[in-house]
């Protein structure tokens, strides 16, 4: 008996060892995200434009605003937004306005000139004048009058978009935001959602069989499910409890979790085509990043069971902060601007982008939410426009 308990409690001991050895500090972690920032902001000092590569990352930077409460890192944000004159892509003729794929001005209501929008909405927040977030409802506000709900069509753009919908609701209290938002949401599914694997293709190019790995596997971007896994939990975040879809955002929430689990690679990292690790592999910060940033989420938020996802969601930050980040706060392995897993692709310490840094940043974030279980430092309020 006495040696049954010896070894139980041996057992015991072992088990919160290695599970404080793999979890880290609070002050660590507060380490990471500053290191990451500072290194980016430092090295890029002057502001692009409010496309959404340079987006996400905001999107990132705010969030570390309301963790940290670090007035550098709102002014530097509040300082790209004004640098775009608080627009996304600028054509002032509605007429012309396009959403098919365009970097030029009149590709207004394409998703990726309105994930802008999401740090507008929440700068206007913290200090609500008009003029933030104008453009934001002129440009949504035609589009939820337009006949067309085939806005969404490749997942990156359900990171884009869904969050500024929600966040209009919440400053406007318009309905039609929600209402639009399933619409669209639900197209989307149409012709990417692949229920059997619970995952997104990228677009309707890439829907198996018709697209396949070079193993002739179903071929999941890592990024761009990580681009809709982040972008529901935003969702989810905003949404009114009561919302009559909110059931159907959770469950492909959860469904998403569970099959992201399922490929994570030992590791701790994703690989670019999910399914087929041998079609690029090596490891891939982006998406991983957005998966780490999602599952944590899920945890703070009791959609997720602390049992099931706490271990891969450590392991994944374990990547992040000693294989990605450098020593000098560069985040690295970052998959560059593309859509899709490319074979051969050199994604190396040395690849690093401004959407990597600010999925990093929304990982470390909800990280440090966890392990301190405290607020944030900034609290995130919600200013209703005058009707």
């Amino acid at each position: 008996m006495m040696k049954t308990i010896y070894f139980s409690l041996l057992w015991l001991v072992c088990t919160l060892v290695t599970y404080a050895q793999r979890t880290p500090s609070a002050k660590n972690v507060l380490q990471d995200i500053e290191k990451a920032n500072a290194y980016w902001q430092t090295n890029n000092p002057k502001h692009g434009r409010a496309f959404w590569d340079h987006a996400a990352y905001h999107t990132g930077n705010m969030e570390a605003y309301f963790r940290t409460g670090n007035e550098t890192y709102r002014q530097y944000s509040e300082a790209w937004a004004e640098h775009n004159e608080w627009k996304g892509a600028k054509s002032n003729q509605p007429e012309n306005w396009k959403y098919s794929y365009g970097e030029t001005d009149d590709y207004v209501l394409f998703g990726d000139w309105q994930i802008c929008f999401q740090t507008y909405i929440d700068l206007y927040n913290l200090k609500p004048e008009p003029h933030k977030i104008a453009r934001a409802k002129e440009v949504m506000s035609y589009e939820m009058n337009t006949p067309q709900s085939d806005y969404w069509w490749w997942a990156d753009g359900l990171y884009m978009v869904m969050p500024v919908m929600t966040k209009l609701y919440n400053v406007t209290g318009e309905a039609k935001y929600l209402e639009k938002l399933h619409e669209y949401f639900s197209y989307a599914n149409t012709i990417m959602y692949d229920a059997e694997e619970k995952l997104y293709y990228r677009d309707a190019k890439y829907v198996y069989p018709k697209h396949k790995s070079v193993n002739g596997k179903k071929d999941f971007w890592a990024r761009g499910d990580g681009w809709v896994f982040a972008g529901l939990a935003k969702v989810l975040q905003d949404l009114p409890k009561n919302d009559p879809h909110r059931k159907e955002y959770e469950t492909k929430f959860a469904g998403m979790a569970e099959a992201i689990l399922k490929s994570q690679q030992k590791e701790g990292y994703w690989t670019r085509s999910m399914l087929d690790p041998q079609h690029a592999p090596g490891p891939e910060t982006s998406g991983t990043a957005f998966f780490t940033y999602g599952l944590l989420w899920g945890i703070n938020h009791g959609y997720l069971s602390n049992k099931v996802y706490l271990p891969a969601a450590l392991k994944a930050w374990k990547y992040l902060s000693t294989v990605a980040l450098q020593a000098d706060g560069k985040v690295g392995y970052v998959q560059p601007i593309g859509e899709k897993a490319i074979p051969g692709q050199i994604v190396d310490a040395h690849s690093t982008t401004n959407f990597g840094v600010g999925a990093f940043l929304l990982a470390g974030c909800e990280l440090h939410r966890y392990l301190t279980k405290k607020p944030d430092a900034i609290k995130r309020s919600v200013v209703k426009v005058p009707r």
